[in-house]
Protein backbone atom coordinates (compact mmCIF):
# COMPACT_ATOMS: atom_id res chain seq x y z
CA UNK A 1 0.00 0.00 0.00
CA UNK A 2 1.38 3.55 -1.06
CA UNK A 3 -0.09 6.48 0.61
CA UNK A 4 0.62 10.06 -0.95
CA UNK A 5 1.11 12.94 1.02
CA UNK A 6 -2.25 14.72 2.75
CA UNK A 7 -2.57 17.93 0.72
CA UNK A 8 -4.34 21.56 1.38
CA UNK A 9 -7.10 22.74 -0.80
CA UNK A 10 -8.75 25.70 0.87
CA UNK A 11 -10.88 26.92 -2.08
CA UNK A 12 -12.01 23.23 -3.04
CA UNK A 13 -12.59 22.14 -6.75
CA UNK A 14 -9.77 20.26 -8.94
CA UNK A 15 -6.39 19.84 -7.00
CA UNK A 16 -3.08 18.14 -8.07
CA UNK A 17 -1.41 15.42 -5.72
CA UNK A 18 1.67 13.47 -6.01
CA UNK A 19 2.28 10.07 -5.37
CA UNK A 20 4.11 6.86 -6.47
CA UNK A 21 3.08 4.15 -8.45
CA UNK A 22 3.26 0.98 -6.39
CA UNK A 23 4.25 -0.69 -9.79
CA UNK A 24 6.73 1.21 -11.44
CA UNK A 25 7.96 3.31 -8.31
CA UNK A 26 7.61 6.51 -10.68
CA UNK A 27 5.81 9.88 -9.37
CA UNK A 28 2.86 10.57 -10.50
CA UNK A 29 0.59 12.94 -10.46
CA UNK A 30 -3.22 12.82 -10.22
CA UNK A 31 -6.23 15.23 -10.77
CA UNK A 32 -8.42 15.02 -7.23
CA UNK A 33 -12.23 16.32 -7.59
CA UNK A 34 -11.73 17.99 -3.66
CA UNK A 35 -15.77 18.68 -4.17
CA UNK A 36 -16.64 15.02 -3.44
CA UNK A 37 -16.28 13.91 0.27
CA UNK A 38 -15.14 10.09 -0.33
CA UNK A 39 -14.31 8.41 -3.44
CA UNK A 40 -12.72 5.59 -4.60
CA UNK A 41 -12.03 4.62 -8.69
CA UNK A 42 -9.28 3.10 -10.87
CA UNK A 43 -6.99 5.00 -12.67
CA UNK A 44 -4.31 3.68 -14.76
CA UNK A 45 -0.46 4.84 -14.04
CA UNK A 46 0.50 7.32 -16.95
CA UNK A 47 3.88 5.89 -16.77
CA UNK A 48 3.28 1.74 -17.09
CA UNK A 49 -0.04 2.15 -17.57
CA UNK A 50 -1.09 -0.25 -14.63
CA UNK A 51 -4.22 -0.31 -13.10
CA UNK A 52 -4.29 2.06 -9.71
CA UNK A 53 -6.60 1.93 -6.90
CA UNK A 54 -7.04 5.39 -6.01
CA UNK A 55 -8.55 7.05 -2.66
CA UNK A 56 -9.37 10.10 -1.72
CA UNK A 57 -10.76 11.66 1.36
CA UNK A 58 -11.80 15.33 2.10
CA UNK A 59 -11.55 16.34 5.24
CA UNK A 60 -12.87 19.20 7.31
CA UNK A 61 -10.84 22.53 6.46
CA UNK A 62 -10.23 21.13 2.62
CA UNK A 63 -7.47 18.89 3.60
CA UNK A 64 -7.50 15.94 1.24
CA UNK A 65 -5.93 12.07 2.30
CA UNK A 66 -4.73 10.12 -1.10
CA UNK A 67 -4.06 6.31 -0.88
CA UNK A 68 -2.73 4.56 -4.12
CA UNK A 69 -2.48 1.22 -4.12
CA UNK A 70 -2.25 -1.22 -6.54
CA UNK A 71 -5.74 -2.93 -8.08
CA UNK A 72 -4.68 -6.49 -6.85
CA UNK A 73 -3.85 -5.22 -3.70
CA UNK A 74 -7.47 -4.31 -3.23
Amino acid sequence: MRRGAAVSTPHGGLEEAGAHCPYCGEPIDLLLDASIAQQEYIEDCSVCCRPLSVRVRVEDGGLIRLEVRREDDV
